[in-house]
């Protein structure tokens, strides 16, 4: 039986490990590091940093996992990631019987928490379905939610009210706010800025915990074409960028 840890490292600052995390990287004897291409390189470089930070072990290994790209804007959402995560497990499967024995323990650096918008545990389920002789533990981390509403120093929530967390894909379906706070990840389309703005504020993070993070803040209507220019400039100079937002009706105490 292989084991592997999914160890949450945060969303960009390492001081954000928690010392759960710290304990389970010098568990592990091998580190799965996914390659998505030089215009990410920083994000591999970062994973990294953090092992040489963290692990006292020396004999720990790295081991680079090339992840196919998947099609932006495809027909079928559904069957296009269906067919994505597919193709990322034979590569997951490849590599853990080459690079770690039976008995071993592996793992994966995860950005911010493993269960919030990441596959990697749905991968390692999809082995788990066929017939792969490993097993998974998770580490919670810090999440970019966390980090969005820390750095903007606000609450997560009102009293009294619920909270929405969700993609721009589905904020650009519904075409305005569905709840008082709506917080939005996976918005490459920056859908805020298509959505009805009347009384609505916005909290947007780029590259959260890290260097060259960008926080902006207001009435939507008055700072969408803002976050749209420092985004885009941002991504350019990258090849990337993370950013995620909370949305929230102005019209609740």
């Amino acid at each position: 039986m292989r084991k592997i840890l999914l160890i949450g490292i945060g969303p960009g600052d390492p001081d954000y490990l928690t010392v759960q995390a710290i304990n389970a990287l010098n568990r592990a004897d091998v580190f799965f590091i996914p390659d998505k291409g030089a215009e990410k390189a920083e994000l591999r470089q970062l994973r990294e940093q953090i092992c040489k930070r963290f692990i006292t072990n020396a004999d720990y290994r790295t081991v680079t996992i090339d992840i196919p790209k998947r099609d932006a804007h495809p027909e079928d959402y559904q069957a296009t990631v269906d067919d994505w995560h597919a193709r990322i497990a034979e590569r997951y499967q490849s590599v853990l019987t080459e690079s770690l024995p039976d008995g071993g323990c592996g793992a994966f650096l995860v950005w911010g928490d493993p269960s919030l918008y990441d596959s990697t545990m749905r991968i390692l389920d999809r082995l788990q379905a066929q017939g792969s002789d490993i097993a998974y533990e998770i580490i919670p981390g810090i999440t970019a939610v966390q980090a969005l509403t820390a750095r903007h120093r606000i609450p997560l929530n009102r009293i009294g009210q619920s909270v929405t967390i969700t993609t721009g894909r589905k904020l650009g379906a519904a075409g305005q706010l569905t709840d008082d706070t709506i917080v939005v990840l996976l918005d490459g389309d920056e859908t805020f800025a298509k959505i009805d703005a009347r009384d609505v504020s916005i909290y947007w993070g780029a590259n959260l915990g890290m260097d060259d993070e960008i926080l902006v803040a207001g009435k939507l209507d008055e700072v969408a074409s803002e976050i749209q220019r420092v985004r885009r400039e941002a991504r350019s100079a990258k090849g990337w960028i993370m950013d995620a937002y909370l949305l929230r009706s102005d019209g609740n105490e």
